[in-house]
């Protein structure tokens, strides 16, 4: 059905929408409270140029009607969840923030965890980042002497000697000396570890009196610990509620969110988000609040918004939880901290953003100048990889206006060439690549680079010319002895382009020649790492996938089969039969 036809047959109604491009894939989920007026949109009236790239892309769109529009919020967490498409591109960040778990066992530990489980545990947190709950955790891994394996070795180990550890391994540890242990850690993270440090600023000033100088140390140090990773926490109220506050602002197409985290009544870190939206300023900051709670176990008791936000399209989303939109007083104040923020970081990220298109402009223009050509638009380059002619592959990366075009970016596995043979190599890629291009209609760079120098020139520019009737121009991206750009050769005769090494122009060619290469490698690795999964075994009439996999879970290693007799094969699970014939192979 033509998309003209489609959108007259659109509901007034709520629900989400699911654009999609040529391909049929998923690059964008929406919700609206009236699905026929907002899918219309799209396709009348003006847009900016971000809205633009993103219709250009549109092929067809499905929808699913919901009864509200708090229900069409959830299913768009959910679709964005499950479909990651690309123009949700920071919406759709599914990020599960670091805690701290107290485990409810026999033997109780502490770990730093992503995942929420209602299994009895105790969680503290959410941290900003993995580095700060590890940092925290490290510090109650000294204090208190908690086992740290996560199954209990046969020994004590290094942990117990250091006295961090009580060794349940191999000695009785009471209920009563865990409950202990962990009603102090449960307070010290809770706040209560000024206590702690009045306990150990006793001890080392007792150790200080016995002469014991070097435990002294230890415990000055420990103090001082606490007060470095504790104590840097702004206190903001005495209540000791956990509180989230945001703070948004838009401009030019783009949204900054700001979240402050308070925990314990401290303000112990912020998020902040940097993304491009497309529809009113509020329904999209209430997306990004809603999905940033999607499926979160644990809630803060408090959300702080600012004023204004009607914000009951999110309650199904936190249950439980009061929100609040301060009118005065320190709530406002903190939205208001966190909203200036927002504005901060997003003039930060207009300032590189148009520093960085201002780079890539003067290195495509430089580039083309030093060329004597038009401004190089789309630049294709190629690299080969292998080792000693072992599974021989080889790469394309695309560069538009001197950006990185990701999708585009092709991979060839050699087919024709069976010795190590750069130059026969480049032949075979560059003939399917725009055989291909030919084929299908498909834009024809302005400038083809290769890694390498004359021969590879001469390979590319003997296909294109000669074979396919191509007059490309294309140039090679010859390295120093350290494997850096050193020189970029064009024309046949190949002859040396004038580029300044400080200029924005050999600095685009860096880029190229760097992120061919990384791709290449990349893909490499990936096909010898497949091949290498290819055993002896395979060898082998009667071992197939499975049986591969189970003689592998129970030996480990073929040297551990190799040594292996046929009874320990059998007792993997394999007959007489075959056994005895994977026995003879192995050690034929």
């Amino acid at each position: 059905m033509a998309l003209r036809e489609k959108l007259a047959l659109l509901p007034d109604q709520p629900g989400c929408y699911l654009m999609k491009n040529k391909e049929q894939k998923v690059i964008y989920v929406g919700k609206a409270k009236n699905l026929r007026n907002r899918v219309r949109s799209y396709f009348s009236g003006a847009h900016d140029a971000k809205t633009e790239r993103l219709i250009a892309e549109i092929a067809d769109f499905e929808y699913i009607v919901t009864s509200s529009a708090a229900e069409a919020l959830i299913l768009e967490c959910n679709l964005i969840k499950k479909h990651r498409p690309y123009y949700n591109i920071l919406l759709k960040d599914d990020k599960s923030y670091p805690y701290i778990r107290l485990t409810k066992e026999e033997h109780p530990r502490l770990e730093v965890t992503r995942k929420v489980i209602k299994d009895g545990s105790r969680y503290f947190g959410p941290y900003p980042h993995v580095g700060a709950a590890n940092q925290t955790k490290k510090l109650i891994d000294r204090l208190f002497p908690l086992r740290k394996c996560r199954h209990i070795p046969k020994r004590v180990c290094l942990y117990y000697h250091l006295g961090q550890c009580v060794a349940p391994c191999e000695f009785p540890v009471s209920k009563e000396e865990y409950a202990e242990m962990c009603k102090k850690i449960i307070s010290f993270l809770n706040g209560g570890y000024p206590e702690i440090q009045k306990e150990l600023r006793k001890q080392m000033e007792e150790a200080a009196a016995a002469l014991q100088f070097e435990k002294a140390k230890e415990l000055r140090d420990l103090i001082r610990d606490i007060q470095t990773v504790m104590e840097k926490q702004t206190i903001v109220f005495t209540d000791q509620m956990d509180r989230d506050v945001f703070g948004y602002v838009a401009d030019k197409g783009w949204m900054c969110v700001q979240v402050f985290f308070v925990r314990q009544g401290k303000l112990i870190e912020r998020e902040v988000s940097v993304f491009p939206h497309y529809h009113q300023e509020e329904e999209d900051f209430l997306s990004f609040v809603a999905q940033f709670y999607h499926e979160n176990a644990l809630l803060p008791k408090e959300i702080l918004l600012p004023l204004g936000t009607d914000y009951e399209i999110i309650r199904p989303l936190v249950p439980g939880v009061h929100i609040v939109t301060p009118r005065r007083g320190l709530k406002k104040s903190l939205v208001e901290m966190a909203t200036k923020n927002a504005r901060l970081a997003l003039q930060e990220q207009f300032a590189l953003m148009e520093k960085d298109e201002e780079k890539t402009i003067q290195g495509v223009q430089g580039l083309g100048e030093a060329l004597g050509m038009k401004m190089p638009l789309r630049i294709e380059a190629f690299d080969n990889s292998n080792i000693q002619g072992a599974d021989p592959v080889s790469a394309m990366v695309v560069f538009l206006n001197g950006k990185p075009a990701k999708k585009e970016y092709r991979k060839f596995k050699i087919r024709s060439v069976e010795k190590p043979d750069d130059y026969e190599t480049m032949r075979e890629v560059i003939r399917r690549r725009y055989t291909r291009v030919l084929k299908e209609s498909l834009p024809l760079p302005d400038l083809i680079l290769v890694d390498g120098g004359k021969g590879q020139i001469r390979a590319a520019l003997d296909v294109l010319e000669n074979e396919l009737g191509l007059y490309i121009p294309v140039g090679g991206m010859v390295k120093d002895e350290k494997h850096r750009t050193a020189k970029l050769l064009i024309g046949d005769p190949p002859q040396e382009v004038p580029l300044e090494k400080g200029s924005q122009a050999f600095y685009l060619l860096q880029r190229i020649q760097e992120e061919v290469h990384r791709f290449a490698i990349q893909f490499h690795r990936q096909t010898r790492g497949k091949n290498m999964v290819r055993s002896v075994l395979d060898e082998i009439p009667g071992v197939g996938p499975k049986r591969k996999q189970l003689l592998y879970r129970h030996f480990g290693s073929i040297e551990k089969m190799k040594k292996a007799k046929i009874e320990e094969f059998i007792q993997a699970g394999i007959g007489e039969k075959l056994a005895q014939k994977i026995v003879e192979h192995l050690k034929s």
